[in-house]
């Protein structure tokens, strides 16, 4: 099987107090939490759905 590896960026927003994770191997991927912990917890379920949004994978992929 192979593996896909995607980079995430991820970086403090002191301004606004918040994380932010951008992309650019994850089309539409753009979000803001309060912890690092939350910030993990969306991209683990926003990164699958928009991979296969994308079509970078099958909808119906076992991996």
């Amino acid at each position: 099987m192979k593996q896909i590896t995607f980079k995430v960026q991820a970086f403090w927003d002191k301004d606004a107090e918040v994380w932010v994770a951008t992309s650019e191997d994850v089309p539409g991927l753009a979000t803001e939490a309060s912890s690092m912990e939350i910030l993990t917890q969306k991209l683990r379920v926003m990164i699958p759905e928009l991979i296969v949004l994308n079509g970078i994978i099958p909808s119906d992929y076992v991996g």
